[in-house]
């Protein structure tokens, strides 16, 4: 049973910094730069969606280890893709709502 906690809890800490990782750095991906340029919205937002199939894969890689994967119904993926956004929100706030002095 511990086995189970832990790997829902490496998850949930995975989807957690993989939401904010676009919102707190200017590289893609958190690795590569793109140079003098900041990133816009609309890459911050595909960086989001990658890493939303990537965190889910990790947790489907978990759920593959522990047993059989259960099937799920598209009302599990929009539940999910909501709490990756809510989640992403910390970082969306930290880059976009508050003032930052120069």
């Amino acid at each position: 049973m511990t086995s189970l906690n832990a790997s829902v809890w490496l998850v949930l800490v995975l989807a957690l910094v993989a939401a904010n990782l676009p919102f707190v750095n200017e590289r893609l991906f958190g690795v590569i730069p793109l140079g003098p340029a900041r990133k816009l919205l609309a890459v911050r937002l595909g960086e989001l969606v990658v890493l939303f199939f990537l965190a889910g894969g990790v947790g489907l890689l978990f759920e593959r280890r522990l047993g059989q994967i259960y099937p799920q119904g598209w009302e599990f993926y929009a539940v999910s893709a909501c709490l990756f956004l809510v989640l992403a929100f910390p970082g969306f706030t930290w880059r976009y709502l508050l003032k930052h002095r120069n």
